[in-house]
């Protein structure tokens, strides 16, 4: 049975378990510091695909967190790693941020609207009628349907919004056709994180605050998987679902390894 102290690589999710509403969570920037001071492969991960890792690092730094660009794994790079890798070289017609096309481009796609060989829908506060009509008829005639993430809807200040799987939901009713999802739950986010840092699964960790998404993507790609009370989940949550995380902890705090203390020796025996 492995525990904490046999994992050689880390995967973490970030709002929950590293920051909340932008603050950073008690012990997170000193498990960070823990990893880079150890040499310890990590990488952070998130659902979200509107953001570039530049800007989600300059984000984090703001919470006192230092996380280094290549240390970020978007569900943005997930999806371009992926289509690279089924069809390089294709064209998309995306509907997103500069997160989502900015990976796009980086992985050799061209953004189109003619004849586009997929259909790529992420995160986005500018739907509009006009793009998500286009898509339908897109996949109509054809494009393959991919979304970065399955979240129906997503926070702000003001409240919650509708996100990805919300819009994805109304394209597949108008089409028939139901998209392929590269984020979380998919256990290939994971995967393609673990093919990012060259980790094996035997020995690498995933710290999520989601029973749905992190801890089951997590079980499902073979990791050891740590649920954190930090975030979404609570005790009573994690009764709802016929699986369970190898470790649930109060905060990553718990995963921060004590400094060592020198011993005294009595006076006399210096």
């Amino acid at each position: 049975m492995r525990t904490s102290a046999d994992i050689e690589c880390w995967l973490t999710d970030m709002d929950g378990v590293l920051v909340h509403e932008n603050r950073p969570i008690p012990g997170a920037a000193e498990l960070l510091a823990q990893w880079r001071d150890t040499g310890t492969p990590f990488l952070v991960l998130t659902n979200n695909p509107i953001f570039t890792p530049r800007d989600l690092s300059a984000r984090l730094a703001r919470s006192g967190l230092d996380v280094p660009e290549e240390r970020i794994w978007t569900s943005a790079l997930a999806t371009a790693e992926f289509l690279k890798s089924q069809h390089p070289g294709g064209t998309a017609f995306v509907i997103g941020e500069a997160g989502l096309t900015t990976a796009l481009y980086e992985a050799g796609y061209v953004m189109t609207e003619t004849q586009p060989d997929y259909v790529v829908v992420g995160e986005t506060r500018q739907y509009s009628f006009e793009a998500i009509t286009k898509a339908i008829r897109f996949i109509n005639a054809g494009a393959r349907f991919i979304i970065t993430n399955p979240d129906a809807t997503g926070p702000t200040p003001s409240g919650v919004v509708p996100a990805t799987g919300s819009f994805a939901a109304l394209i597949t009713h108008a089409t028939g056709k139901t998209p392929y999802v590269v984020g979380k739950p998919n256990p290939m986010m994971f995967r393609s994180a673990l093919n990012r840092i060259g980790a094996h699964s035997e020995n690498t960790g995933m710290i999520g605050d989601r029973m749905d998404t992190d801890v089951v993507a997590g079980i499902e790609a073979g990791l050891h998987t740590v649920l954190v009370l930090t975030g979404i989940s609570d005790r009573a949550e994690i009764e709802r679902y016929p699986f369970r995380p190898d470790e649930i902890l109060d905060s990553v705090a718990d995963l921060v390894s004590p400094e060592p203390v020198e011993s005294e020796l009595p006076e006399g025996l210096e």
